[in-house]
Formats: structure tokens, sequence, C-alpha cells
């Protein structure tokens, strides 16, 4: 007969069969988590399980790129990190001069769909940009990047 440590087993405990011993078991164990949790709780201890921070899309499109650049063996295609990097890529905010050279690399590769809709993207922004006479350096730093990647993809 096996008993959960720290358990004394009584005569009645014995002649259970196997299945009603292993609810026993199981009952007995949850009872003492739950004591060790109350005596955690009253020492001030937290109980509650730490998540580790999950990256962000921008973090995950951005580790993408970096891989591809410097690790090409371990790099694998991953739409969804390819689409982000696509949309945002005129974003100087999400996506940073550094990373950007790197996504004109990138680019380059581009290939079918993704190519022919990035060209019709980046060709209506430049003439709804040119339409406008916007003197923000944000606009213009997004218009320097469609052009860049007008560019490389024409």
């Amino acid at each position: 007969m096996s008993a959960l440590p720290g358990f004394l087993v009584t005569k009645e405990e014995e002649e259970l069969t196997a299945e009603e011993r292993r609810k026993l078991e199981r009952k007995l164990k949850k009872e003492r988590k739950k004591k060790e949790k109350q005596l955690m709780r009253e020492a001030g201890i937290s109980t509650k399980k730490v998540e580790p921070k999950k990256q962000s899309g921008s973090e995950l499109a951005l580790a993408y790129l970096t891989r591809w650049s410097e690790n090409p063996e371990e790099w694998k295609f991953q739409k969804t990190r390819q689409t982000w990097l696509l949309l945002h890529m005129y974003d100087k905010e999400k996506v940073p001069d550094k990373y950007f050279t790197i996504l004109l690399d990138y680019l380059q590769g581009l290939q079918g769909g993704a190519r022919d809709i990035t060209v019709q993207k980046a060709e209506a922004f430049m003439k709804e940009f040119d339409g406008s006479d916007a003197e923000d350096p944000n606009l213009l730093e997004k218009c320097e990047r469609i052009r860049q990647v007008l560019q490389l993809l024409s």
C-alpha cells in the first residue's frame, strides 16, 4: 500500500479500491497544496507564477529580419513577420533606419504577389503624397523610404 508521505494509512483506507485510493490521494494532495499556499500567503510570499513577457509584433518582426541577415541557415520564412514588415516599413518608429537598410536587402528577394502588391501600394502612397504640399519631416522621411522601395522593386 502506498500512501502519500506524511499521511497515516488507516484500516479503512487499506480496504479501498485502486480508483478510490487515487481519488483520496489526489484530494489529500490538493488539501496539502492549499495549506502550503495559505502559509506562503501569510508569510507574504507571492504564490502567483510570473508569466514571461511576450514579445510584441514589432520585436518579433525585427528579430526575424535580423536572423535573415545574420544567420540565414537558421532563418525560416514566416508570412506573418513578412506581412508585418511590409505593412510598417515606412514608419520610422516601428522600423528604425538600421533595420530599414536590412529590409531593403530583404525586399530584393521578394517574389510574386507580395512584390506586386508592395509596388502597387508604394505607387499609391507616392501619388497621395505628391498631391499634398506638407513639409512635415515625418512625411518627408516616409516619402524617401517609399522612393527607395520603388527604386529597388521597379
